[in-house]
């Protein structure tokens, strides 16, 4: 039988693999909170893995798979206990923090909606889907940082609609691969801009200053969530703030070339953000 330390390391190994700027930022928690965050990073790791990474698998096994999980993800919160090597970790820490579960289900439609969408016509449908993708793990987090006032809800929705338009931003290439456009049609055709050629041309610059400066005004409303949070938690969260915003900076660097560079953040820069953060 699978022990809460055994999905709680699980959990961690997920996130330090998949996700080296929030699992560079947590270290900044107290230790005693970290591994919640790790559990709330391994649950949506796996449910996107089951959408995008188990190989050529046809969509309606895709659904019925991502359907299950949810289903037993639900179960096992509902009996307080699971034996599942990563949800066990995931019901401890939503009933210690009592997060509410409807998150998990706005998630898990998002991540249904990877299985059939491919492009989206306009930003507020792009939204629709962020809300479940994205916005919806700064809620879950919530809790868990422990803010002083309920107002700091929706600066912590807005840094993870900002966090997933930097991930649109950075990832057009992976993602064409994939069959997906996360840019609003209703912009490439402002801009004129095909990303399907995968040409940086003037067209294709003016459409990402564009959705740059877009994200950028999510970062700057998410920032006024820092200072309603302990301290702990406002330096975790402005170091993973400062950290995933660079990679907006990278991407200009890069002349906004996405398709043969992949925009990132060296480790040795993360660590020196970190450590400075803890002294």
């Amino acid at each position: 039988m699978t022990t809460l330390a055994e999905s709680y390391a699980r959990c961690r190994v997920l996130n330090r693999q998949f996700g080296t700027t929030y699992y560079a930022a947590s270290y900044l928690l107290p230790r005693v909170k970290r591994h919640h965050v790790h559990a709330l990073y391994g649950f949506c790791r796996h449910a996107d893995d089951i959408v995008d990474d188990v190989g050529p698998v046809a969509v309606d096994v895709r659904a019925k798979v991502l359907t299950e999980f949810g289903d037993r993800f639900f179960a096992d919160l509902e009996r307080g206990r699971s034996d599942d090597l990563v949800l066990k970790a995931v019901v401890h820490t939503v009933r210690a923090f009592d997060i509410d579960p409807g998150c998990f289900r706005r998630f898990l439609r998002s991540m249904a909606m990877d299985l059939t969408i491919e492009r989206y016509a306009t930003f507020d449908d792009l939204r629709d889907y962020m809300d479940g993708s994205a916005a919806v793990i700064g809620e879950m987090m919530l809790p868990i940082l422990e803010p002083r006032t309920i107002e700091a809800l929706e600066p912590a929705r807005d840094l993870g609609i900002a966090f997933q338009l930097t991930n649109f931003l950075r990832d057009v290439g992976e993602d064409l691969d994939r069959g997906r456009v996360y840019l609003p049609h209703e912009d490439l055709v402002r801009f004129g801009a095909e990303p399907d050629r995968r040409s940086v041309d003037r067209a294709w610059r003016d459409l990402m200053a564009f959705e740059i400066a877009r994200a950028r005004r999510y970062y700057s409303s998410a920032l006024r969530g820092v200072p309603m949070l302990p301290p702990a938690s406002a330096r975790c969260i402005a170091i993973a703030h400062r950290m995933y915003g660079e990679i907006l900076g990278r991407i200009e660097a890069n002349d906004f070339d996405v398709f043969s560079k992949r925009a990132r953040v060296p480790t040795w820069r993360k660590l020196f953000l970190v450590a400075t953060a803890m002294l």
